[in-house]
């Protein structure tokens, strides 16, 4: 029933979740360039807790799927991501800090999955409501880079730590506060398969290979995008607000994702949302100095990220069974660690050698990939219904 949704409880925690890759996507190569490290390094530290996405989401999704023990270990990856970023203040070495971003992003990258599906359960037959919960997380990113941005004109960015602290006792906080709940078995959902059999149907691994071509495009926006627009002049208040901008085109987005899924199919929102994107980073790399064209190509994050992202969750709830939900989530947690990985290394080596342009360009090409082989290996289906998110 609707009224018992915990709304927001589960708000509270993708608010506090993304206001932390909204502290770290803008900012912590800021930080580390503030420490002294060249482009190569920076694109390496900042490489290290997506490549942790490669590991760390399989072995908890997994876990989680045979325990049924998601909630647990949702506290545990929270707690254990505080503990370990903690460290961050002993010492501020290359190889030190590059062992505080692998510690910490294990733990951080058990906890998304895993939450995704016990927030779906708690949906069950709402599930076309996902992106009015999810939209909180939007909210929280936004809050933490225009604060943080605000803040840094105003204190060292040797304060940056402590914010981060901040806001990961806000998820440990946020992760006790959420009551548990389990996917409900589907009928013939047991039948399906095992997770390996699954991922043999048709269009499957053509989505999560259009998935980490995705998040590969997306390397030098997350590394970068903070750097290029301070070389380009614009003092990190206004680079705070226009990352705020992109999240709220992606709020805006959410707001009315359900009755887009009703009306166009997944392969359709994916389709567009790659296209988009492959147009966006070209905008970004050649005409960031005219405000007007920034300005365009930060609302179209509703498509890069917002369009993107719901789709691919509900493309995973429709295409595995009860008991692979777990895996489901983290194989795409996987693949957008490995993409966004490569994405932010290609991007450290690339911004000094071929410049901001080429760097862009070849996140488009990247993009421009996934829209082709979406479109010629994902099968039509029908759009979202009552029926068939339930």
């Amino acid at each position: 029933m609707i009224h018992a949704l915990p709304y927001w409880r589960l708000s509270g925690f993708y608010f506090f979740y993304f206001a932390l890759l909204g502290a770290t996507a803008p900012f912590l190569a800021l930080y580390f360039d503030h420490l002294g490290f060249s482009p190569a390094r920076i694109g390496e530290l900042v490489a290290i807790p997506m490549l942790m996405r490669c590991l760390a989401p399989n072995l908890w999704g997994w876990l989680g799927d045979h325990t049924g023990q998601r909630l647990l270990i949702v506290r545990l990856g929270a707690l254990c991501t505080l503990v370990c970023f903690a460290g961050i203040f002993i010492s501020h070495s290359y190889a030190w800090l590059a062992l505080i971003m692998a510690a910490h992003a294990f733990f951080w990258h058990a906890v998304l999955p895993q939450f995704e599906v016990i927030t779906l359960a708690h949906l069950r037959e709402q599930a076309a409501r996902y992106s009015q919960i999810r939209l909180w997380g939007s909210i929280g990113f936004i809050v933490a880079v225009v604060g943080l941005g605000r803040l840094f004109e105003w204190l060292s960015l040797d304060a940056y730590p402590w914010a981060l602290i901040l806001i990961m006792a806000g998820i440990v906080a946020g992760s006790f506060w959420v009551p548990n709940a389990q996917p409900l078995l589907r009928p013939g959902s047991a039948e399906q398969g095992g997770f390996l059999r699954q991922l043999g149907r048709p269009g499957i691994l053509a989505f999560y290979a259009s998935v980490g071509l995705m998040q590969l495009s997306n390397g030098p926006y997350y590394t970068f995008l903070t750097l290029h627009l301070e070389a380009l002049g614009y003092s990190r208040g206004v680079i705070g607000m226009l990352w705020a901008l992109g999240v709220v085109a992606e709020i805006l987005l959410f707001l009315i994702m359900a009755r887009l899924l009703e009306r166009y199919s997944l392969r359709a929102v994916l389709l567009a949302s790659f296209l988009i994107t492959a147009v966006r980073w070209l905008l970004l790399g050649n005409l960031a100095d005219q405000l007007a064209i920034l300005l365009l190509a930060q609302c179209m994050h509703a498509a890069t990220f917002g369009a993107f992202h719901a789709a691919s969750i509900h493309f995973i709830q429709r295409s595995f069974a009860d008991r692979q939900q777990g895996q489901g989530q983290a194989l795409y947690a996987t693949l957008a660690g490995i993409g966004g990985a490569l994405g932010a290394l290609y991007a450290g080596y690339s911004w000094s050698s071929l410049g901001p342009a080429w760097t862009f360009a070849l996140a488009s090409l990247a993009a421009l990939a996934a829209a082709v082989i979406i479109a010629l290996r994902l099968p039509p289906e029908r759009p979202l219904t009552s029926a068939s998110t339930s």
